[in-house]
């Protein structure tokens, strides 16, 4: 039975913690950001630890430093993907093009576009 075990650092210790992983070949999951209700914001670092998963907890810090040197396109996108929806900086990481989300969404004029799954599947021949 897979467990989770939730570990709370420090953002100096996030780089420590990626290479310590790195080099006992754990992988990357997922790195997941959020603001808490009260304003709070969190990082979650999440690594394969054989059937379990380790997340390494960030509590409270906005600019963390960025892993993308250590764990490359893995953690580079989901980095991203974090500062591009959340209010949270990676230092190091650049953020100078959107993955996904027009530029001027920001200013209340941009729409993103949904696609039904139906019109996808047809398009791509799924039956």
């Amino acid at each position: 039975m897979q467990t989770n075990e939730k570990i709370q650092i420090q953002p100096e210790e996030i780089v420590p913690t990626a290479e310590k992983m790195r080099q006992a070949g754990r992988l990357l999951i997922m790195i997941h950001g959020h603001i808490e209700n009260d304003g709070t914001p969190v990082v979650t670092y999440d690594y394969d630890d054989g059937p379990n998963v380790l997340s390494y907890e960030v509590r409270g810090h906005a600019t963390v430093p960025t892993i993308s040197h250590i764990y490359d396109a893995a953690a580079q996108w989901a980095e991203r993907d974090v500062a591009e929806l959340v209010p949270i900086t990676f230092e190091g990481l650049d953020c100078s093009q959107r993955l996904f989300m027009p530029d001027n969404l920001l200013s209340g004029e941009g729409q993103i576009t949904v696609t039904p799954i139906e019109v996808l599947r047809k398009e791509n021949n799924i039956e």
